[in-house]
């Protein structure tokens, strides 16, 4: 089976979402975090650095139940930027 290659959009998106997590974990250890929602620290590391840009369902539940966030949150924080939200960031 051949993966098909990620477009640059879901890259990004993959980097919002570590992004997200990273800052939800605040001070708390990697290896908490990852405990908490039954994954290894190793694929919460890949994710948070966007190394894994597309982790499955399940493990983004797991994460947002251990951190405390919506699963329409994370959705909405990790939706492509509009044009007026990029314009926010550059004025």
């Amino acid at each position: 089976m051949v993966r098909t290659p990620l477009t640059p959009e879901e890259r990004r998106r993959g980097e919002r979402l570590g992004a997200l997590l990273r800052e939800a974990r605040g001070d708390r250890s990697m290896v908490e975090v990852a405990a908490a929602a039954g994954v290894s620290a190793e694929t919460l590391r890949k994710i948070e650095t966007g190394r894994a840009p597309t982790p499955a369902f399940f493990t983004v539940t797991a994460l947002a139940t251990a951190l405390g966030i919506s699963l329409e949150h994370l959705a909405a924080a990790c939706a492509e930027p509009t044009t007026e939200d990029d314009q926010a960031l550059t004025a």
